[in-house]
């Protein structure tokens, strides 16, 4: 695909002010949740939506700091995911997966390369699927902190490419600078991180600042997205409207190819592309994934196993325990109990 500079001599207008992080006081923040759900939620001024998509259970961990204009942090996950996410807005995201990962991550359908970077601006969604074991380090930036930052720094910045991109092509010497960077940022146990205030909170954020420029000024943004590429998430998103749409019917590959007007084949390559699965273990797994959220909150209102099964289309009780359990490593009626208390 082409490659698009980053260097240009036009700066995009300020955008407005942010503020949805703001009202968060800056420091460290750490996690650990043992469901999707809760672990989407722990992450400050996203909106996200997680599915789990590997088997197991789940465990995921977040390092978080919480700069005046920056937010840095390191996302673990044990299971492979599917993850619908919108940053804060009036800001960039940019996500650094761990060079320890052997899998890659997909963005909107797309496979990032060993050494990129992925980046998407802030109120606009996006999909990641990530693989079991995943680690990311992720930076997101107000614009106008980034934008006045490298005003200062002489760095002229083509702000439209960034905005339109998904993957930065980054030289590796600068990537293998901002992972050992964060890398040593986010470790800080909390009595340390406590210690640190004013100047030294203004000092760490001048730093982050200073990497990604290094990153924006030695990277080429991949604004190109082919027309199939397109299209194939299109069938995708379609696929898991109407899934979600009609939650107690098992609807099956043959009628989804009807009402998406494509043949099996083509519905074939369009999950492979775009999820890394076939359509039955998607579509199975977003119902599962639905029947979860449900039963934490059946008990409150009255409702057991059976009545969440029938309400996402499983009929034969026995076999959506077997699945259930082959994805989540719980019984759904462990999930109820937990959820009632």
């Amino acid at each position: 695909m082409p490659a698009h500079p980053l260097v240009a001599d036009h700066p995009l207008p300020a955008a407005p002010l942010w503020g949805a992080l703001a009202a968060t006081p800056s420091g460290l923040h750490q996690a650990v949740a043992q469901d999707v759900d809760e672990h989407a939620h722990n992450l400050t001024a996203w909106h996200q939506q997680y599915d789990q998509l590997g088997a197991g259970c789940f465990v995921g961990r977040l390092t978080e700091w919480r700069l005046p204009h920056i937010q840095v942090f390191r996302e673990q996950t044990s299971q492979a995911l599917r993850q619908s996410c919108e940053v804060w807005a009036d800001s960039f995201w940019f996500g650094v997966p761990d060079p320890a990962a052997t899998l890659p991550t997909r963005i909107n359908g797309r496979l990032h390369g060993s050494h990129d970077v992925m980046v998407r601006p802030g109120g606009e969604r996006f999909d990641l699927v990530t693989p079991d074991r995943h680690s990311l380090f992720g930076v997101v930036v107000q614009r106008q902190a980034l934008q006045d930052a490298a005003a200062r720094q002489g760095c002229h910045v083509d702000w439209d490419a960034l905005h339109q991109a998904e993957v930065l092509r980054v030289q590796e010497g600068a990537r293998h600078a901002c992972l050992n960077a964060l890398d040593g940022l986010l470790p800080l146990s909390e009595p340390h991180a406590t210690g640190w205030h004013g100047a030294d909170l203004v000092a760490m954020e001048g730093a982050v600042l200073s990497l990604l420029l290094d990153l924006l000024d030695t990277s080429e943004a991949d604004t190109a997205v082919r027309q199939s590429v397109a299209r194939r998430q299109k069938v995708v998103a379609h696929a898991r409207e109407y899934v979600l749409t009609h939650p107690d019917q098992a609807v099956t590959v043959p009628e989804l190819c009807e009402r998406l007007h494509v043949s099996r084949r083509t519905l074939q390559y369009c999950f492979e592309e775009v999820m890394g699965l076939s359509p039955i273990q998607y579509l199975r797994a977003i119902r599962l994934n639905g029947a979860r959220r449900h039963l934490r909150e059946a008990a409150r209102h009255g409702q057991g196993v059976q009545d969440v099964a029938a309400r996402w289309g499983f009929w034969h009780l026995s076999q959506f325990a077997l699945d259930y359990r082959k994805l989540f490593g719980e019984s759904p009626s462990d999930t109820l109990t937990r959820g009632a208390h």
